[in-house]
């Protein structure tokens, strides 16, 4: 019997190279996305494609409840559709910090709360969040993208405990910068934020894609991402997180630094690179 996978975000990226290799390893994949004709190619591979917004309560129990008609089970749910809301924490508005914390953590909730009474049942399964460096270590005009990234490490770390007794996995895959769009539409949404000439610095480094992300040095295949969330899902004891990537190995010991040296090695950064 082939389990069943459940995928989010996956028009572009890390979604769309974790459906190919789920697909590949034999698995039922229905890889989601808000516009299916972005994800209608993953169908000629073996993948079952819906529409999904994960901010959309009715959409999510929609998808998981079809998932179950048509499959019986659901064995993996990889939380994965997220960006990033860039901008100085004064100048993002309020509804923007809203609907990033709706993507990035209610959404992700969203799945959750559909998902476990299927694997509880089961009595197995794994749940896989997406989360980012960001969530251990924030940076000077990201504090609403690592914002939201550090509440959904907490969710997942104390999810973990909890589902552990239902023989259920919970997992943190935590990769750096990673060679895709994120660091386009990153940018992109500092463009509608208010911006005040008191962090001119700061905007120069977000206008600059190669100094937030993907287009960086050490930014990694989206591949090399999904080579650890289908290893989580087939492992038989997952670790609890996995750092993915040179920068998200080395760059999450930072946080164990003084929180003083931490801060003048960003202030330093601004200067030379703003």
């Amino acid at each position: 019997m082939e389990k069943t996978v459940c995928i989010t975000g996956c028009s572009s990226g890390i979604g769309r190279e974790t459906a190919r290799q789920f697909r590949e390893e034999e698995w039922t994949v229905y890889a989601t996305a808000r516009d299916t004709a972005d994800i209608a190619d993953l169908e000629s591979i073996g993948c079952e494609t819906l529409e999904l917004d994960v901010t959309n309560d009715a959409r999510v129990q929609a998808v998981v409840e079809r998932i179950i008609e048509e499959t019986g089970r659901i064995d993996c749910l990889v939380n994965n559709a997220g960006y990033g809301q860039l901008g100085p924490v004064e100048d993002v508005p309020v509804r923007d910090v809203e609907k990033q914390f709706d993507t990035n953590v209610y959404g992700p909730h969203r799945l959750v709360r559909e998902v476990l009474p299927y694997m509880r049942e089961q009595g197995d399964g794994t749940i896989v969040n997406v989360s980012s460096l960001a969530g251990r270590v924030a940076f000077p005009g990201g504090g609403v993208y690592c914002g939201s990234k550090a509440a959904l490490e907490s969710m997942t770390d104390s999810l973990r405990v909890e589902a552990s007794r239902f023989g259920v996995d919970v997992v943190l895959v935590e990769p750096g910068p990673v060679k895709s769009n994120f660091s386009n539409r990153a940018t992109d949404s500092a463009d509608d934020v208010p911006r005040s000439e008191e962090y001119s610095d700061i905007y120069g480094v977000i206008d600059d894609t190669s100094a937030i992300g993907g287009d960086g040095p050490g930014a990694i295949e989206p591949g090399e991402v999904a080579d650890w969330i289908v290893h989580a899902a087939s492992a038989t004891r997952p670790n609890a997180r996995y750092p993915v990537g040179k920068v998200a190995k080395v760059g999450s010991l930072a946080r164990l630094l003084p929180d003083s040296l931490r801060d003048t090695a960003f202030k330093l950064a601004l200067k030379i690179v703003g």
